[in-house]
C-alpha cells in the first residue's frame, strides 16, 4: 500500500535502504573535509513505516504545493543543521529543552488570547498507576528515562495546546469551530474551495499565523483509492530572502485541519530548533542530481527500481527532517511514474526518490538502492 504524500510534516519519516559499498568518499578524512565543514552521513533506517512513499494522480500536474524553490534558481549553497535531539537504542530521547517548549507554549497561548498568568502547564509523563502497569508489563526491565515526558500540555476556554519535544505545537479546538456559510472545508474540497477557506483563515487568525507576509500553501492534490482528491492548508512567511523563504517553507509552517463535519478542528505550528547550524554546504544542481538518480544513487521506500529517465515526472528541492535524522539537510525529491502500478482508468502512482543535494565530497556515503527491502 501507499504511504501518505511527501507533503507530510516530516518528509523524512521513511525507511531507507541502500548499499554504499561501491561509493568511496572523495574527502580524505571521515569527520572533516578540506573546507572545515563536518562530513555528513546519509541516514539508514529512519523509521519502520509500512508501505512506500508515493502519490496517486492522473497527471503530475494534479500534485501541487507552494515550494519557493524552482529550477531556475542558481543556489550555490544551503545550510545544514544538526538536530538537537538524539535517540538511544530504546528510542529514548536526549537533548530536549523543556524551557524552550514552555516558552513556545506561552507565546502561542498569548496569540490565542488565553490568560497566561493562570494557565496551568502539565507534562505528559505517565502517572504512578500507569508507570506500575507498564513496569509489570515489561517485567521490571524499564530502561532509564522510559517515563520521561515528551510533551507539555495546557488547556483553557476550549483550546488545548500541546508542544512536543520537536517543537511542534498542536492546537485543538473543543468545540470545533464552524465556518460561515458558503465555505467548504472538508477532506475532499476542491482546490478553489480550499483556497477560499485558507483566505478566510488568514483573515480570521492573523495573530495565530503571526507572519509578516503569510503565503498560503495549498498542498496535496493526490487521489485516494476511491478516486477522491484532497488538499491541505498551511502558511509560511514569504517576507524574507529566497533562502529564508525556502527554510520557512520547509520548517516553519502553520497548518489548519478540518474534521469530518467540515469544521475547524486543529492547527499546528512547526518551529524546530535550528540553532545548531553545521554550516552552509555547496549543493549540486537538479541536473546533476538527476544524473545520480539515473546511475542508481538514491534513497527510496519504493520497491521498484527506478524505471528510467522518461518516467521522471517532477523534481523539487526539499529538506528531510525526520524524528531520527541527525542532520536536517537538503535533498532533491523526484516523483517517478511507476509503470507497474498504473490502473485501468489511467490513475497513476508516482513514487518518491531522493538524491542528496549536498555535494558528494561532503558525504561519507552515497546511497545506492538495491531494489529491495532489508
Amino acid at each position: 500500500g501507499l504511504q501518505g504524500s511527501s507533503q507530510s510534516s516530516n518528509p523524512s519519516d521513511l525507511q531507507n535502504s541502500f548499499d554504499d559499498s561501491s561509493y568511496e568518499p572523495t574527502a580524505e578524512s571521515s569527520t572533516v573535509n578540506p573546507s572545515g565543514l563536518p562530513m555528513l552521513t546519509i541516514p539508514e533506517d529512519t523509521c519502520e513505516s509500512m508501505g512506500y512513499e508515493g502519490c496517486l494522480a492522473y497527471d503530475i500536474s494534479d500534485l501541487t504545493n507552494a515550494n519557493p524553490w524552482n529550477e531556475t534558481l542558481e543556489l550555490s549553497s544551503l545550510p545544514v543543521y544538526r538536530s538537537p535531539l538524539s535517540y538511544d537504542t530504546y528510542f529514548l530521547v536526549s537533548g530536549t529543552d523543556f524551557d524552550a517548549m514552555e516558552d513556545f507554549l506561552l507565546k502561542i497561548a498569548a496569540r490565542l488570547h488565553m490568560d497566561t498568568e493562570t494557565l496551568e502547564i502539565n507534562d505528559n509523563a505517565p502517572d504512578a498507576q500507569e508507570q506500575a502497569i507498564i513496569t509489570e508489563k515489561l517485567e521490571g526491565k524499564v530502561p532509564e528515562g522510559y517515563f520521561n515526558p515528551t510533551a507539555l500540555v495546557a488547556e483553557q476556554n476550549g483550546i488545548k495546546i500541546e508542544v512536543e519535544i520537536t517543537m511542534t505545537a498542536t492546537i485543538t479546538f473543543e468545540p470545533t469551530v464552524t465556518l460561515p456559510e458558503g465555505y467548504h472545508f472538508s477532506h475532499h474540497s476542491s482546490y478553489e474551495d480550499t483556497l477560499a477557506v485558507a483566505e478566510y483563515l488568514q483573515e480570521t487568525y492573523p495573530e495565530l499565523i503571526n507572519m509578516e507576509e503569510p503565503l498560503v500553501n495549498i498542498h496535496g492534490g493526490e487521489y485516494n483509492i476511491y478516486r477522491q482528491q484532497g488538499y491541505d492548508i498551511a502558511f509560511f512567511n514569504a517576507a524574507e530572502s529566497l533562502t529564508e523563504q525556502i527554510l520557512n517553507y520547509q520548517f516553519f509552517q502553520v497548518a489548519f485541519y478540518c474534521n469530518a463535519e467540515g469544521k475547524l478542528k486543529m492547527a499546528r505550528i512547526y518551529s524546530p530548533n535550528l540553532t545548531e547550524k553545521a554550516g552552509d554546504y555547496p549543493i549540486i544542481s537538479a541536473e546533476e542530481a538527476e544524473d545520480l538518480l539515473l546511475n542508481g544513487y538514491y534513497i527510496t521506500t519504493v520497491p521498484f527500481e527506478m524505471p528510467g529517465q522518461k518516467y521522471i515526472a517532477k523534481r523539487e528541492l526539499i529538506y528531510r527532517w525526520g524524528r531520527y535524522d541527525k542532520y536536517y539537510m537538503p535533498y532533491y525529491c523526484f516523483y517517478i511514474e511507476l509503470p507497474e502500478e498504473e490502473q485501468d482508468d489511467g490513475l497513476k502512482t508516482y513514487g518518491v526518490y531522493y538524491v542528496p543535494a549536498v555535494r558528494q565530497e561532503y558525504l561519507t556515503n552515497m546511497p545506492v538502492w538495491k531494489g529491495e527491502f532489508n
